[in-house]
């Protein structure tokens, strides 16, 4: 059996980000996560896609920023069981808990923090006759290596930060991008906005709105898709390489959602005014899997949320301790190993 301080379930940014929150206060931290790797949806998803709006990083691209948190957290040598789903939970007569996931590797510890992220997912598809016909020769639902695009004309179908952040991004790899949205509104930021709509104005997006994509032509690949104005049915054939419809994913929660807690469509309901905790004493949910008042779905949220659980979770975990954390400017790390590597560490008075 796998022995922690905090069980992670989830090995996003917001998991990886608890780490080292958790390492500053000496607590060790395990991770469990479906996918094969860490940095959850970063990693798998969109490893590539420019993110703007972690602090210090006027643009980071996902999967560099999953590189740095590995390399921050490093000093304090997490655990990690990959490749596995958690599955059930069961609440000891000490109050600690024993993870046990889909493969039978057993986790025990006195905190549980669920950062799974959207939980388990899967894009959310067009109803197209055809689809299935051009999946992977065409038809994509996410990006993960934009060279491949590279030269390629490319339509892209949504409304929001993705479809926008993807096709301002392609207009310098892809020879030709066009954006289709079924509102003349989009859903996405407003610079976004702003930028796809000068982009336009410079040829550099063929920009097609209202409208929707009611069918895909070729032999044996993508070669055309039919786009109607969704105001006055008019239908035109554009030709393309690729199409990528970029609707959002369909999230679940997987087996989480049976293990008592307080959901609220589809994510776990928390405690915002101090520690991110559910239900359930000693579990937390931090990052886009949890729900309270004004909730928003960043990153760096989750980064805030990490912070003050790992504070709640060392005052569960040393009751008779008490503490003060004052900055984290001085010194540098020290590993559970001894080591010391100069960047900053949490100065932590802590009273027996």
């Amino acid at each position: 059996m796998i022995k922690t301080d905090i069980l992670i379930i989830g090995a996003g940014p917001t998991g990886l980000f608890a780490v080292f929150e958790a390492g500053l206060l000496q607590l060790k931290c395990h991770l469990i996560d479906a996918l094969p790797q860490p940095g959850g949806q970063c990693a798998e998803i969109y490893p590539k896609k420019p993110i703007y709006d972690i602090p210090g990083f006027p643009e980071v691209l996902a999967g560099d920023l999953v590189d740095n948190l590995m390399e921050q957290i490093k000093p304090f040598q997490p655990g990690f069981t990959l490749g596995e789903r958690a599955e059930t939970i069961e609440k000891l007569e000490d109050g600690s808990f024993v993870v046990t996931t889909n493969k039978g590797t057993k986790h025990h510890a006195p905190i549980v923090a669920i950062a799974g992220g959207l939980g388990s997912f899967e894009p959310r598809k067009p109803q197209l006759e055809n689809l299935a016909k051009y999946e992977d020769n065409g038809v994509a639902y996410m990006i993960k290596e934009p060279e491949i695009y590279r030269g390629k004309k490319v339509l892209i179908a949504g409304g929001g930060d993705s479809a926008l952040d993807w096709s301002i991004f392609l207009t310098d790899v892809a020879e030709e991008v066009t954006l289709v949205h079924r509102r003349n509104e989009f859903r996405g930021a407003l610079d976004s906005v702003e930028k796809v709509q000068q982009l336009k104005n410079e040829g550099k997006i063929n920009l097609i709105t209202p409208a929707e994509v009611v069918a895909l032509k070729g032999e044996n690949k993508l070669e055309k898709v039919t786009v109607k104005n969704t105001e006055t049915s008019e239908e035109i054939d554009v030709e393309v390489d690729n199409f990528i419809p970029l609707f959002g994913l369909s999230p679940k929660l997987g087996p989480i959602a049976n293990w008592g807690l307080e959901i609220e469509k589809n994510a776990i309901k928390v405690d915002n005014t101090y520690d991110y905790q559910t239900n359930i004493p000693g579990i937390y949910a931090i990052g886009d899997v949890n729900t309270y008042p004004g909730k928003l779905k960043l990153i760096l949220c989750g980064f805030h949320e990490a912070t003050l659980m790992c504070q709640s979770a060392y005052q569960k975990i040393f009751p008779d301790k008490k503490y003060v954390m004052k900055y984290t400017t001085v010194g540098g790390v020290t590993g559970f190993d001894g080591s010391k590597k100069e960047a900053p560490k949490a100065v932590v008075k802590a009273i027996d």
